[in-house]
């Protein structure tokens, strides 16, 4: 089958096709097809420009100093870290600094990430229990633009896909600068008529810091599949637990005059504790007429986190540390079915799913020192509930048009019970999400996008139920986009987007300080081009850029105050990859651009750049000798930044200042794989 003739599949063929292709994604003989393959055509399957897959082998090639850095896959996704390495990483994408992942929806199997109504951020999105080495693919798509995705999609959603089974049994041994050390085992033995998939990881880092993170991680995995991805059944059980110390960010004022050093803390007993454990099940059926899916799912989450950002600034005797507890169990249900109509001249898909989702959580906010807790400023009780339907028509109206089409209706319901005060209270909220994608080509291996819909994101249940100023409970969305994809140059894969998005308010809980903020609305506005070039079989490019400009608008913001503290203005990415013989290779270029760290612009931080390699060699009997290095030329730059007030031990008054938490200083990492 040509490429040309590929693209005349209709939808129905062409579906049925990608399916029985993603069933066998994790077979021997498939992988073996990947390891050599490049990037798969997204021309005839996209619904936009900003939408793709990346697959296994893909996924395997890239050099991630942490599990969640592996969605900087997507194309403009930064995922940096502004604390311990246990910490939900800190991400930026498309004009948002969506601090710990509100506004990206992240699933792992089909389970949701973010966590709702959090102690420290609403949509915690901690992948520290992620394990790259078991990610079968990774889907994404940016903008409210599918009426399958729902909260906290606004700025995109990326889905990880763990294999039901493994080419070869994996065992791995690392080593590295400050402190670190990995040990992995995973494999896929037969189990009676299915398959069982097992993985444990060990992990230790204390990272450049003056006082060790000590981080410590516990993962395990456990499935057992039977028959295919999409004719079959896999139960899956996950455990994870961590602990370490936190190197919070510190104020520039103390490093310039030399009384602390870029890797120094103020309170040296910041950190954590977490804990994950889940159970879940998918079931698939699929037929040339309909096809089903239904997955189910339990988590608990547990986290301990103790902060101090202002240090002396509030309490100048016993300090600022404060704790936010949250125990949490988490239940869902997502049910989706699709009629597949053809043979009438005109192709089409009718899809309708069902998505149910309860969280059972008890949080709280409170003063410590040095973690004994001396205060209380918020305990509460929080059942959120929430039922999500939705139905999705796509067509083939030729074989030059294509369209989607999609409709969600969200239900919310909020109760919040206050474990120290003794106040109940409920709220509810709900909202419909129009969404319409028209794809018009191919035209010379180029397709045209024009996408249009509605999203949003829930906020925090106990902002919900305030009495004086309630937030609402679902903060809406709007979003317009225009892209092309083109693979006119022989072996060149490009993808152009321009997109506006407009938020009906800016509202967040601010955990740190246990209330809600209501901000004004904000319209984003940006370009992204990504390229994926495969001049020869064993060398592949990718160049990705955007460019983003946020501003707050409408009632309340002053003249020349219409910045958007954090949002990050521009983002690139620059990488190499190779395997040619028994070597293979990667390099990766990072920048990260500058930003606004006030509204009215006077105080800014600068851009970082980053690079990240890795050298790898196969020996005999199946042994992999790989070296990877991290910020290989030692740069000094920030993570993260912030703008605000804050007191150090031997100053009489509060000062604002810019606090950074510095990039990790250069470190090399030798890992021994064997295969078998």
């Amino acid at each position: 089958m040509t490429k040309h003739s590929a693209l005349r599949l209709t939808p129905i063929a062409l579906s049925f096709l990608l399916c029985h292709v993603a069933a066998r994604a994790d077979d021997l003989a498939l992988q073996r097809v990947l390891i050599d393959g490049s990037r798969a055509s997204q021309l005839g399957i996209a619904d936009s420009a900003n939408a793709g897959s990346i697959n296994q082998k893909q996924l395997e090639m890239r050099t991630v100093y942490r599990p969640g850095e592996l969605l900087e896959a997507v194309p403009g996704l930064i995922a940096t870290q502004h604390s311990g390495e246990g910490k939900a990483n800190q991400f930026f994408l498309r004009g948002f600094n969506l601090d710990h992942g509100t506004d990206l929806r992240t699933t792992v199997d089909d389970m949701p990430v973010n966590q709702r109504s959090h102690a420290h951020g609403q949509g915690w999105t901690d992948l520290n229990f992620l394990i790259p080495e078991l990610a079968a693919r990774m889907d994404y798509r940016k903008g409210p633009y599918s009426a399958r995705d729902g909260d906290f999609a606004s700025a995109g959603a990326a889905a990880v896909t763990y294999a039901n089974r493994l080419a070869q049994t994996t065992t791995s041994a690392s080593v590295g600068q400050n402190g670190f050390a990995r040990a992995l085992l995973a494999g896929s033995p037969e189990a009676g008529a299915g398959n069982l998939l097992y993985a444990l990881e060990a992990m230790r880092n204390d990272g450049p810091f003056t006082r060790p993170d000590d981080y410590r991680k516990l993962n395990a995995v456990l499935r057992f599949s039977q028959g295919y991805a999409n004719n079959g059944f896999t139960v899956s059980a996950m455990a994870y637990r961590a602990s370490w110390n936190a190197t919070d960010q510190i104020p520039q004022r103390a490093v310039d005059d030399g009384s602390l050093g870029r890797f120094d803390a103020i309170d040296d007993s910041d950190g954590g504790q977490a804990r994950r454990y889940s159970v879940s099940g998918a079931w698939r059926r699929t037929g040339a007429e309909q096809a089903s899916k239904v997955n189910a799912y339990v988590i608990r989450n547990q986290l301990d986190l103790y902060s101090n950002f202002t240090y002396f600034l509030n309490d100048p005797v016993n300090g600022d540390q404060f704790s936010q507890p949250d125990r949490r169990v988490t239940s869902g249900v997502d049910a989706t079915h699709t009629w597949h109509g053809h043979g009438t001249g005109i192709n089409a898909d009718v899809t309708i799913g069902l998505q149910l989702q309860n969280d059972n959580i008890f949080n709280g906010l409170y003063n410590t020192r040095r973690r004994e807790r001396l205060s209380t400023t918020r305990a509460d009780h929080v059942v959120e509930s929430s039922l999500g339907l939705f139905a999705e028509h796509q067509v083939r109206w030729s074989d030059k048009l294509r369209s989607v089409a999609g409709l969600r209706a969200d239900s919310y319901r909020f109760d919040v019970q206050g474990s120290a005060s003794g106040t109940a209270a409920r709220s509810r909220d709900h909202q419909l999400s129009p969404s319409l994608n028209l794809i018009f080509g191919p035209w010379a291996q180029t397709e045209w996008y024009l996408n249009a819909g509605n999203g949003f994101h829930s906020n925090d249940a106990r902002g919900t139920v305030e009495r004086t100023t309630p937030a609402p409970g679902l903060a809406r969305t709007r979003a317009l986009e225009v892209g092309v994809r083109s693979e006119l140059v022989p072996k060149l894969q490009s993808a152009l987007s321009l997109y506006r998005l407009d938020m009906a308010s800016e509202l967040v809980y601010v955990g740190d300080a246990g209330n809600t903020e209501a901000g004004p609305a904000s319209r984003r506005t940006g370009i992204e081009l990504s390229n994926y070039y495969k001049p020869f079989k064993w060398l592949s490019l990718d160049l990705d850029l955007a460019f983003a400009k946020a501003r707050a608008r409408g009632v309340g913001v002053a003249a020349g105050e219409d910045r958007i503290a954090g949002a990050v203005e521009g983002v690139g990415q620059f990488a190499l990859t190779l395997e040619r013989g028994p070597w293979s290779g990667a390099l990766r270029l990072r920048y990260v651009g500058a930003r606004a760290l006030v509204e009215d612009n006077s105080v800014r931080a600068a851009g970082s750049t980053s690079m990240n390699g890795r050298i790898g060699y196969r020996l005999a009997n199946g042994l992999l000798l790989e070296i990877e290095g991290f910020n290989l030329t030692n740069r000094r730059d920030s993570a993260i930044a912030y703008y605000y007030e804050s007191r150090l031990p031997n100053e009489m008054a509060a000062r604002e200042d810019v606090h950074f938490h510095p990039i990790e200083s250069r470190s090399l990492r030798l890992t021994l794989v064997k295969k078998w």
